[in-house]
């Protein structure tokens, strides 16, 4: 059966490439782009506020002068930064609106000169969306005392690129990607009266990628805390512009962002940051700091999006128990089922390595793997296997190819303890193995516990385990002289012991990936040989006095 579904999956993706293949040298023709030009927009029913732009892009405390530059010679400088980051003009969220706007002008006509028909790298849609909004935003001083052949050709120019992104929006199957296109179409049907349909279009489509992709607690189906985080802020940014314009807000719109807004506060850490699960790097929240300042949230379980959370007083954990997404949302998870990020004191100590997508496509590989978690590992086998096919992966991303299931999911909350427990049956398959884990916060004692279990079928059949603790990059750890603790230094003042009972641990070198380039960091292993049926380690993690 399974390679059936892979037969399915590479023949799917051969027929999706010859397709791009044959797209590639149609969109350069002369016709297609002349098929493009369609009626030129006799005047902006409304500017948008450009600092709305701030929402969507991370270009918020840096300056970019451009009063100085030859326009003549900036697009040939964009060979030493990458193509997307100027083609994409979020960098107009940068310039110094009151005197830079006649520089700009001139810099918009030279880009047009040259780029205005398709260009594969600089009609990407990712780049192409970015530019349509950030056009637009800044649609008041672009056109403000400019000619009439200027005005007409740049209206006309974003025309003709809107057109492009709603001819082939079908065939995006991207939903990030999708989200950003949908976006610059709906900015164009605000502003354009002459293009109003395609407000309803992508109002239409965005309401269907809410529908499909998110879960009932407004959670994305790929379990990615990114993807919560980047389709939140094209949300707020569409409320806004609509808000902006004095149109009605469509329900879903609301409802979405309302959901969303729970979800973040939720898996929000002491940092201010999200944690590394399932895709995510290190991001920071300042960007929708006003967003989840002004909001109440209204969540009382402990569990949501797959993350289990202990919260109580300086005590801050999140656990993974839910099962991987499905295969078309699998491109960014990483198989650390059971896996946990633990904070004391607004401090992280034990974490995830995190998503190397920031740093490289061989690390982003590899942070993928169940050692780059913290839990446990059978045999050096990751619990996970992903697309190997360079074809499929090319097409669908680096999905997965099996899955697993989680049991036996209970939570506990009472005056003196508040914990979870969950089993996974990843590894039962190949080594006859299911995994339990067991976390409690002992509100007594203010210290975390945690039990392990391994449950084997059948003896005889031996297997090398390996619990690994990812200790924070930034805190030392050291091993004790009884062999079975570990010293965690947090600051000059402060340091932690971790414990683990009739069991030695090791402190092996680790790497953290969640950043733009890889950093030293530690793991605290436990590791051993298992014969016998089952298994059980009991663990701690207390404040050393």
């Amino acid at each position: 059966m399974f390679g059936l579904k892979s037969v399915y999956f590479y023949l799917i993706a051969c027929q999706i490439t010859l397709i791009k293949f044959f797209k590639k040298i149609y969109f350069s023709s002369k016709n297609y782009n002349k098929s493009l030009e369609t009626k030129t927009p006799q005047q902006v029913y409304y500017n948008p506020n450009p600092f709305l732009l701030s929402i969507i892009t991370s270009y918020t405390k840096q300056s970019f002068k451009i009063n100085e530059i030859d326009p003549n010679i900036f697009w040939i400088e964009d060979q030493k930064i990458e193509t997307e980051q100027m083609h994409n003009f979020f960098w107009l969220n940068l310039i110094d609106r009151k005197t830079d706007h006649t520089k700009l002008k001139k810099i918009i006509y030279v880009w047009m000169l040259k780029n205005s028909k398709y260009r594969q790298r600089i009609w990407e849609t990712s780049t192409l969306s970015a530019r349509i909004i950030s056009w637009i935003l800044n649609i008041d001083i672009i056109l403000n005392n400019s000619t009439f052949d200027f005005r007409k050709n740049f209206l006309s120019c974003i025309i003709n690129q809107t057109n492009h992104l709603k001819r082939n929006i079908r065939f995006e199957k991207n939903l990030n990607k999708k989200v950003e296109i949908l976006t610059a179409i709906i900015l164009t049907g605000l502003v354009f009266k002459e293009y109003e349909e395609n407000y309803d279009i992508g109002i239409k489509e965005l309401e269907t990628i809410v529908k499909i992709f998110f879960d009932s607690n407004g959670f994305p189906f790929s379990r990615n805390p990114n993807d919560l985080f980047f389709f939140f802020k094209y949300f707020i940014f569409c409320r806004e512009v609509i808000k902006d314009s004095q149109k009605y807000i469509p329900e879903f719109l609301e409802d979405i962002i309302e959901k969303n807004l729970n979800c973040i506060h939720f898996i929000k850490t002491p940092n201010n940051q999200l944690p590394l699960f399932n895709g995510a790097t290190t991001l920071n929240l300042d960007q929708i700091k006003k967003y989840l300042d002004e909001f109440k949230p209204s969540v009382k379980s402990n569990i949501l999006g797959g993350l289990f959370k202990i919260k109580h007083k300086n005590h801050f954990l999140l656990l993974d128990i839910e099962k991987p997404p499905i295969k078309k949302f699998s491109k960014s998870y990483q198989s650390g089922p059971l896996s946990f990020e633990y904070f004391l004191d607004g401090i992280k100590i034990i974490t995830n390595s995190g998503f190397g997508c920031q740093i490289s496509k061989k690390v982003e590989l590899i942070s993928r793997l169940t050692a780059c978690q913290s839990t446990l590992t059978i045999n050096d086998t990751s619990i996970t296997k992903f697309e190997k096919n360079k074809v499929i992966s090319k097409i669908f991303g680096n999905s997965i190819q099996n899955s697993f299931k989680f049991f036996d999911i209970s939570s506990i909350n009472e005056s003196n303890l508040i914990g979870c427990s969950a089993s996974n049956n990843g590894y039962e398959k190949k080594f006859g193995c299911t995994h339990k884990r067991e976390i409690y916060l002992d509100k007594e004692n203010n210290y975390l516990k945690g039990i392990d279990h391994i449950f084997k079928a059948k003896d005889g059949y031996p297997i090398r385990y390996a619990f690994r603790f990812h200790v924070n990059p930034g805190l030392s750890v050291v091993k004790t002289m009884s062999g079975n603790s570990a010293l965690i230094q947090v600051s000059k003042n402060k340091s932690l012991i971790f414990t683990i009972n009739d069991e030695n641990l090791e402190i092996e070198k680790s790497i953290f990936l969640g950043e733009k380039k890889i950093l030293d960091s530690a793991c605290i292993t436990i590791s051993g040989n298992l014969v016998n049926k089952n298994k059980v380690f009991n663990w701690e993690i207390k404040k050393n006095i």
